[in-house]
This record gives C-alpha cells, sequence and structure tokens, in this order.
C-alpha cells in the first residue's frame, strides 16, 4: 500500500510561491514595490512548476524546494508502516485544481499582453507552436527513464558543476549585451549549440560515479545566481526610480543566496545522517510486503 507524504502538500506551496519570485522578481521583470503581483503571477508560474518543465522560473525552483526538504527522493515507511513516496506532491485532484490554475493565469496574461501590445500569432504560427508542443509532450510521456549504471569516473565536485553552471546560463544570457548588427541567426544557433553542450555534459556528469542531490542542488544554484546578476542590469528598465529597483534586487538576490544556503545545508545533513528509507529499510522484516 502506498501514500502520500503530508509533507508534500507544503513543498507544492512553496513551489507554488517561489516560482514567480524567481521568474518574475529576481530576474528584474517586477518591481520590489510590486509585491501585490504575486497573486497574480502564481497560477502561472507555479501552476506551470507543478505541472511542467522550463529552466528558471520552473526547474530551479523545484530543485531548490526538493533539496530544502527533510527527505531525499525515494521510498521510505511511515510510522503506520505504509509505504510513503516522494514522488509526486499532488494527487489527481491537486493536479487538475493547480492545472486549472495554470490555464487561466496563462489565459489571463495573454489577454492582457495582447490589449497592450496588440500583438497575436498568426494562425499558421500558432499551429506548428501547438504541433510543436504536443509532440514533445508525447516524448515526454514515452520515454521511461531507468536506472542507469555508473561510469568509473567521479563526478566533479559540487561547487566546479555549480561554477559551470553560473558560467553557461551567463553566456545565454549575455545576448543582452551585443550590438544590434548580430545576426538573429547565428545568437539561435548559439544558443542551440550552447543547450546542445550543456545537455551532454550534464547526461555524462549525472552518470559518473557519486553524482548526487549537491550536484543538482549545484546546477540551480548556478542558474539562479545568474538570474541574480540579470536583475541587476534590468533595473534601469524598470518604471520606478532606479534606487527602487536596485533595492529590489538586493532583496530578492540575498534572499536567493540565503535559501541555496539554507538547501546545501539540508543535501549536507542528509549526507550525514541516514535517510528515513534506509532506516525503514533496515528495521524492516526481510519478509515483509509493505514494500514493493
Amino acid at each position: 500500500m502506498t501514500g502520500r507524504h503530508p509533507r508534500h502538500r507544503g513543498r507544492a506551496v512553496a513551489l507554488f510561491f517561489l516560482a514567480p519570485l524567481v521568474g518574475e522578481y529576481l530576474l528584474g521583470n517586477t518591481p520590489i514595490t510590486d509585491v501585490a503581483s504575486l497573486f497574480m503571477f502564481a497560477p502561472m508560474y507555479g501552476g506551470g512548476a507543478l505541472s511542467m518543465h522550463t529552466v528558471w522560473s520552473i526547474c530551479v525552483p523545484i530543485a531548490l524546494v526538493e533539496a530544502c526538504g527533510r527527505e531525499a527522493t525515494g521510498l521510505w515507511l511511515g510510522r503506520t508502516g505504509t509505504a510513503v513516496t516522494a514522488g509526486p506532491w499532488l494527487g489527481r485532484t491537486g493536479t487538475a485544481v493547480t492545472a486549472g490554475l495554470f490555464a487561466a493565469g496563462a489565459v489571463l496574461l495573454s489577454a492582457a499582453q495582447v490589449a497592450q501590445t496588440r500583438f497575436v500569432a498568426s494562425p499558421a504560427e500558432l499551429a506548428w507552436c501547438s504541433t510543436v508542443i504536443v509532440a514533445l509532450v508525447v516524448v515526454a510521456f514515452a520515454l521511461r527513464r531507468g536506472p542507469s549504471a555508473r561510469s568509473a569516473p567521479a563526478a566533479p565536485a559540487p561547487w566546479r558543476v555549480g561554477t559551470a553552471a553560473f558560467g553557461v546560463t551567463s553566456l545565454y544570457w549575455a545576448r543582452e549585451f551585443l550590438g544590434d548588427g548580430v545576426p538573429q541567426w547565428a545568437v539561435a544557433g548559439a544558443w542551440l549549440g550552447l543547450v546542445a553542450a550543456s545537455v551532454a555534459l550534464c547526461a555524462r556528469w549525472c552518470r559518473r560515479t557519486g553524482w548526487g542531490e549537491a550536484h543538482r542542488l549545484a546546477l540551480a544554484g548556478g542558474a539562479l545566481l545568474t538570474y541574480a546578476w540579470v536583475g541587476v542590469s534590468h533595473a534601469r528598465d524598470m518604471d520606478v526610480p532606479r534606487g527602487t529597483a536596485l533595492t529590489g534586487n538586493v532583496v530578492f538576490g540575498l534572499g536567493a543566496v540565503a535559501l541555496s544556503a539554507v538547501a546545501a545545508r539540508s543535501v549536507r545533513r542528509r549526507e550525514v545522517q541516514p535517510s528515513p528509507s534506509a532506516a525503514s529499510r533496515s528495521s524492516a522484516s526481510p519478509n515483509s510486503s509493505t514494500i514493493s
């Protein structure tokens, strides 16, 4: 029998609000004086974070919230002997509600942007974008990730992984400092090459001996720090006084560093203490059928 750990609901709520804080406020798109808009952004960013994946506004918050938890991802026995999974954080009802909030937020934001910019994509553009999205969703569900064999070389130190993540993501945002004479096709090609190389490198690293939570957190932390400095560069574009914009950058930047430190501490604590799953397995009877 499998149950869902009640603490996962807290993680889901934390992720629901952390995603827009990273995607809008840390990046410098929304000033600190407009914190009330967090509740407007949360359905779109937070709902998306609980339903799908992108890099900064979704994957990074997920990694941070997971790292801050008391238990690592896995399976362990609860106090009643029931197997508790650390997989999905929400049940069917929670997932349906979250998906509905995400869809509603996306519709409202799209309507606001159309009213402001008067831009609407052509039917052909909408058609091929929708086709690509559906195809990617199908591929995502078709691919099943199984246990992979570890290679002999040791994984790089987490600080090296974090430094690499910071460097690669900073290169991605360096496009904002390119001159107007750089062809867009060249920029797009460089992005694709950067993404392909990064995916290949991470796929190689994660198969090495010793790769674990600390490395995954390092990837997220490096990308998070990139948003901190990019947010400062965006301060000049906000519709608020420069001092107010920079104050927001400092507040959210320090918050990002503090959250990363809390997550790192949680990971280190789990590395030196037995996990709940390990403790349960060691105390459970070999003939027990509660874990399958």
